[in-house]
């Protein structure tokens, strides 16, 4: 990778996760008794919006350096950890059933102020299914984001902080259909919350849960979250890396990502029983160790950029040029 990177790295190799679950389940078929539901998260989730809800309420009439610090040192974590709550409703981790699973990520979604699970959920799985497909999946930052950003290090950390604007750009290159009675749910339960808020807490009980979303995703070390997951980080190069630091323990065992994208049908709790399970398949690949580390590095490491992802041709364009070269 050049100092001026200029392009995606290109792949005619299959999905690696698709390749890797079939050896795993040939080699160690008990990991199959992994899958299921967790159904006690719903608890983890009523914890943390309350955590959330009360501290709002303490800073409502706090200063805006007292607000800041909290959004930064508490705010982000539990805001982070709403995030793999609705990650796990977007997979149905939860309850049996569509309904309950998607009322629960409603739910989690309260404190970060947007309306966006059931949205997530949609782009989400097209982005398990269509790894690197960039039509498809919204994961991948778009052509003009990564010539925007490059490698330039104040580019990079304005990038980290406005991560959320930049995601819903995004999703329109992709042909979802974004109006349906469960997107019109979710943004009727949404904004009675965020007006409840306003009129129980006050505006700054409110603007303190959108300082602590923006962090949990973006200019914190938990933004390195997102560079850990499929960024070409390591060398020799992997599609998907895990994180196995301590910051686990607060963000769901999130950094599991390897095992989750060999298993997304195994709960967050379970997740580190697939590397137990089956080591030979993981403790071969590289991973990373801290979130911070990561994140500086990425800012400042001329090597690294937005272009720094595996892309590969759509499945659907794949099956067109086959047929016309036939």
């Amino acid at each position: 990778m050049s100092n001026k990177p200029t392009d995606f790295t290109w792949s005619t190799e299959p999905n690696p996760h698709h390749v890797r679950v079939r050896q795993i389940l040939k080699q160690h078929p008990e990991v199959k008794e992994l899958i299921g539901k967790n159904p006690y998260t719903i608890f983890m989730i009523i914890g943390l919006v309350a955590a959330q809800v009360g501290l709002s309420y303490w800073l409502r009439d706090a200063s805006w350096w007292l607000i800041f610090l909290v959004a930064y040192g508490v705010g982000a974590f539990i805001s982070h950890a709403l995030w793999v709550m609705i990650h796990e409703t977007a997979h149905g981790l939860i309850f049996r059933g569509k309904a309950p699973n998607l009322f629960a990520g409603m739910i989690a979604n309260w404190p970060h102020i947007f309306p966006s699970s059931v949205s997530f959920q949609r782009y989400h799985l097209k982005h398990h299914a269509h790894q690197g497909e960039h039509e498809l999946d919204a994961d991948l930052p778009d052509f003009w984001e990564a010539a925007l950003v490059s490698n330039n290090p104040i580019k990079k950390m304005l990038w980290f902080l406005f991560f959320p604007v930049f995601q819903i750009c995004r999703t329109a290159r992709l042909n979802i259909s974004l109006l349906d009675r469960w997107i019109v749910v979710n943004w009727i339960v949404q904004i009675a919350f965020d007006v409840a808020i306003v009129a129980f807490f006050g505006p700054k009980a409110l603007l303190y849960m959108l300082i602590s979303f923006f962090f949990s995703v973006g200019l914190h070390p938990l933004g390195a979250r997102w560079i850990q997951e499929h960024y070409l980080t390591l060398d020799p190069i992997q599609e998907t890396y895990s994180y196995y630091g301590p910051l686990n323990t607060v963000a769901f065992n999130v950094g599991y990502h390897n095992e989750h994208h060999d298993f997304p049908s195994i709960p967050w709790n379970k997740l580190p029983q697939i590397k137990s399970k089956a080591p030979a398949f993981y403790d071969t690949l590289l991973s990373h160790a801290s979130w911070t580390k990561l994140f500086f590095k990425f800012i400042f490491d001329p090597k690294l950029s937005l272009y720094s992802r595996v892309l590969r041709k759509e499945k659907v364009k794949i099956a067109k040029e086959e047929a016309a070269a036939a």
